[in-house]
């Protein structure tokens, strides 16, 4: 028999109505839910800890499909006297079920922005706020805010109001390979949300240790991915398609738009199987309507009718974009983030060798307007180009690998007309070092101005596009600067797409760690999307020039970021010619880099002065461009033209570079709070409305391990250091077992097993972080901040509720005139997640009151009452009165449900009226269109409440009497 069926089922349970912080029972023994999700075939999916004494502590889930979940019938509830000082076992009590209730899908505003630790930044809020808004069916946005303005920041403030509200519980994040360990930390040290990483080599662990068969992703509920492992869609497509997700994060979603690829396939499989979807890129788009419309498709299928023909406003519910020039992000960045310095070119005179390179390429390779080019391949002759201005070491490796294709196609004429030329190639190159390069003579001459050396904890970033340059010179460089032996080993890393994802991670964690010896960071491109590279670096040099107004913003883009203290510093080494005819760096490099400085400073962005919107389809269009004899200039002119004569593209991506989302300071929008309602400790106007009993989590926390530990200076070998306010404590056999949870390295690195170091002191908590970046040792603080997602503070609020027995309420002497029930009432809808919360007083005479902590505060209950230890009716007279307190509080909630529940009804109505008109003249799309139906009704509140009894006030007997409240 499910619960449903169960003859013992509370009064006003719905369908899978089992709300965190309820007792159920199952299996013999007394448990506690922690949270409660809808499965397709086993019913519902109930996360609990153990209460009775056998199973006290024990995580479990049961499924409503295979198991009898018994949720405790209110009307059966037993009163027991609460005996502790100042009555802290209920006011703990009540704490805790108020921070176990998830918030109502009715509350829109934020709970916790303020909780965390960051700056407070309300443009950085904003994301969550659209997610919330009801504007979407689900929560569900593009973020699409360009490099540098702290996409992951905004993510996971996305996250923790999700968590909050119950919508968090499962959560899959995905990521390129080099960011996974940057966004894990920054989840982890900012927010307190554990993700564990499942790398391909974590995946394979799991797999040995949980039984044949069983999914991998289920071990842990917040994990975190490569999208270069998870796209592997043969190997992992069934265990994905048998899980649903509360909240998928996938960033760099740009690379999910080409239909068939692996990719693609992985976010058609993710989309429809969770609830929350958050996509980032700051360049989400090619160029194609159709193309970016399949992106947005991905968070609502029915949000563009015409995928050719739309606008931004059609969709401005479903992304948010801005720039740095954007005007809420420059004013509140004003003093936080340091313009950047211009783009500086550095030119670099060929020296003789270089310059015979350069004669034979203007000769045989690239000829003028009269001329015929070697080669049978257009393109080819600016592979060559571009490869030598690179370093002698890129154009030699080009030009054996095109030596060995030749060769092997031992073709005619032409062939061998084009062999001869590369082998001149290969004998010119072939005696090149460092010596008979301009640009490393200008590259050492630079980092000395910037001050790398052996003495000096200056760092750099130099970026080329030429696996080879790199190697190169992280052989050479480290001797010309003056390192020597294992200094000069440690001072030089390369990184590039070639590297495994765990040797990526290590090179972006030691260039962040303030005292790792690495001065010099070596990198590919693949290191321009995402990787933050800010923290001990405000230098970065173009050792070639990428042929990509993108590709060179999102190079800048890593030092140019949140978060950089210093003005960040662009140089480029131009290698110039005097040869006639020669395509030196003047042509084009200097040229892009002017062009990119120009568009920043003007807009933001550089992405939509070509209009193609990829550096791919950059570099390919600028390269036919010079065929044709066009001009750099000429080429990007043309282009923009195009773009805005294409009507197509005016019609959407003109008003996406607008910064749509953005917000004038001043204008966001400030609803009307209930401050009576809030109560003690409950957020400032315009956050959420969180009722509280205790002023902080901090006062919470302090009061409940005196109540659970109070020999906690042993038991816990607890210190408290008064000043700092630094906690530090041996976690008991119960808390260990969460820790599972908590990134695999933070856990070890700092030994957390053995002993936790946490804090409430937002300064303290910063500065461990900052400390650890300054540590060559690990980049993980020892010291964490507690919030109120930190699996401290759950644990600690677990173990207050598991104190009290089955079926029991407290009964608190207070000023009342009258026995007054606390009842909690919580409407949900068909998805089991609640619409409705209300905290009530219920007196004896059936009057309700819906501000449960507006009346605890009135009558007195705190941290000063007393406890009389006197009762003015005996525990079976107060019982006897709760189903009539039950019924009562039933029917106010049946009275004002239509009123809560409108705020609800009018974005799905609205949602409805638009699916409606959402013709779809395919199978496929109609089962579709009825889906989304499906869901917007599963939204709705439906049932009848479900009821719980808190504890009951009762008034003194020696008090002076007052009257009751009138029915």
């Amino acid at each position: 028999m499910t619960a449903q069926q169960s003859s013992t089922a509370p009064v006003g349970s719905g369908e899978d109505q089992f709300p965190a912080g309820a007792q159920v029972f199952v299996r013999d023994e007394v448990w506690l839910v922690r949270n409660s999700v809808r499965t397709e075939h086993d019913g519902a999916k109930v996360d609990v800890v153990g209460v009775s004494d056998f199973v006290r502590d024990q995580e479990a889930a049961f499924f409503t499909g295979l198991d009898t979940i018994e949720l405790i019938d209110p009307r059966r509830t037993k009163l027991v006297r609460d005996e502790s000082s100042n009555f802290r076992r209920s006011r703990l009590f009540l704490e805790a079920v108020l921070r176990k209730t998830a918030l109502p899908q009715s509350e829109r505003r934020l709970a916790l922005a303020d909780s965390f630790l960051l700056d407070s930044l309300p443009y950085q809020r904003r994301p969550a706020e659209l997610a919330l808004s009801g504007r979407n069916l689900r929560p569900r946005l593009l973020i699409a805010d360009v490099v540098g303005l702290g996409k992951t920041l905004e993510i996971g403030l996305t996250l923790a109001e999700l968590i909050r509200r119950g919508r968090g519980e499962r959560i899959l994040v995905v990521t390129p390979q080099h960011v996974l360990e940057q966004f894990q930390h920054e989840l982890w040290t900012r927010f307190a949300i554990p993700l564990v990483r499942l790398d391909s080599v974590g995946i394979e662990r799991i797999q040995r240790e949980i039984p044949a068969g069983r999914n991998p992703f289920t071990y842990f509920k917040r994990v975190i991915v490569s999208i270069d492992t998870l796209k592997n869609t043969d190997q992992y497509k069934h265990h994905l398609e048998r899980i649903n997700w509360d909240a998928v994060v996938i960033d760099e979603s740009h690379n999910l738009i080409n239909r068939g690829s692996l990719r693609n396939q992985l976010a058609q499989i993710l989309a429809p199987r969770t609830d929350a979807l958050i996509l980032a890129s700051a360049t989400p788009h090619n160029g194609d309507a159709k193309s970016f419309a399949e992106l947005i498709g991905l968070l609502d299928p029915a949000a563009i009718r015409d995928p050719e023909h739309y606008r931004a406003e059609d969709i401005e519910h479903l992304f948010i974009r801005r720039t740095k020039i954007s005007p809420e992000v420059r004013e509140q960045m004003k003093g936080q983030w340091a313009d950047r310095g211009p783009s500086q070119s550095v030119r670099c005179a060929a020296t003789p060798a270089e310059e015979k390179i350069f004669e034979e390429l203007a000769a045989v390779w690239l000829p003028g307007e009269n001329g015929t080019s070697v080669s049978g391949v257009p393109l080819f002759p600016y592979t060559l180009l571009k490869s030598f201005l690179s370093s002698h070491a890129a154009l030699k490796a080009t030009v054996t690998a095109r030596v060995k294709t030749l060769e092997k196609k031992n073709e005619p004429t032409a062939t061998r007309a084009e062999l001869g030329a590369l082998r001149t190639l290969q004998e010119l190159v072939e005696p090149l070092t460092e010596a008979d390069s301009a640009k490393f003579a200008a590259l050492v001459e630079q980092l000395k101005a910037i001050g790398i050396g052996p003495k000096s904890d200056a760092r750099v970033v130099v970026f080329s596009e030429r696996v080879q340059t790199l190697e190169w010179l992280r052989t050479v460089l480290p001797a010309a600067l003056g390192f020597r032996g294992r200094e000069a080993e440690e001072s030089t890393r390369v990184m590039h797409g070639g590297l495994s994802d765990e040797q990526q991670m290590q090179c972006v964690e030691d260039f962040g760690l303030a005292d790792a010896h690495v001065r010099i960071l070596l990198t590919g491109d693949v290191a321009s999307e995402g990787v933050n590279l800010h923290r001990q670096c405000h230098q970065l040099i173009h050792y070639d020039v990428p042929w990509s107004l993108i590709r060179i913003e999102q190079r800048n883009g890593r030092i140019d970021r949140y978060g950089q203290a210093h003005q960040p510093q662009f140089r480029a080494l131009i290698l110039t010619s005097e040869v006639e005819g020669a395509k030196d760096d003047t042509v084009v490099a200097e040229r892009l880099l002017d062009r990119e400085d120009q568009a920043h400073r003007a807009l933001g962005t550089a992405e939509a002065v070509t209009g193609l919107y990829r550096a791919e389809a950059e570099e390919k269009s600028l390269i036919q461009d010079l065929l044709r004899g066009r001009t750099v200039d000429e080429s990007l002119d043309a282009h923009q033209a195009e773009a805005e004569a294409d009507t197509a593209m005016d019609d959407f991506l003109a008003d996406f570079f607008g910064s749509v989302g953005d917000a004038e300071p001043g204008t966001e929008d400030a609803e009307p709070q209930d401050t009576e309602a809030r109560g003690a400790g409950a957020s400032a106007p315009g956050n959420a409305a969180v009722p509280r009993l205790f002023t902080s989590t901090a006062e919470f926390l302090d009061e409940a391990l005196s109540e659970v530990f109070p020999d906690a200076t042993t038991s816990l070998d607890l210190h408290r250091d008064t000043e700092s306010g630094l906690l530090s404590f041996r976690p008991p056999t119960d808390l260990v077992h969460r820790l599972k949870a908590l990134p695999l390295d933070y856990v070890r690195e700092q030994r957390l097993r053995e002993r936790l170091l946490v804090t409430f002191n937002r300064r303290l908590a910063e500065h461990s972080l900052k400390r650890a970046r300054e540590s060559s040792t690990s980049s993980w603080p020892e010291i964490s901040l507690l919030t109120d997602l930190h699996p401290v503070v759950e644990w600690l609020t677990d173990k207050v509720l598991v104190r009290l027995g089955r079926q029991e309420a407290l009964i608190i002497t207070a000023d009342v005139p009258e026995p007054t029930y606390l009842v909690q009432g919580v409407y949900s809808n068909a998805l089991g997640r609640p619409t409705v919360v209300k905290w009530m007083g219920v007196t004896r005479g059936g009057t309700v009151e819906d501000d449960m902590v507006g009346l605890l505060r009135r009558s007195g209950v705190g941290p000063t009452m007393a406890n009389p230890m006197r009762h003015s009716e005996p525990a079976t007279v107060l019982e006897a009165g709760i189903p009539d307190a039950l019924a009562a509080a039933e029917r106010f909630l049946d009275r004002h449900r239509d009123a809560w529940d409108e705020p609800l009804r009018k974005p799905i109505d609205d949602y409805k009226a638009r699916l409606g008109d959402w013709e779809q003249p395919t199978l496929a799309g109609e089962r579709t269109k009825r889906s989304l139906a499906s869901l917007a009704d599963s939204l709705l509140t439906t049932g009848r409440p479900l009821l719980r009894v808190l504890a009951v006030l009762v008034p003194d007997p020696e008090a002076p009497a007052r009257p009751p409240s009138a029915p």
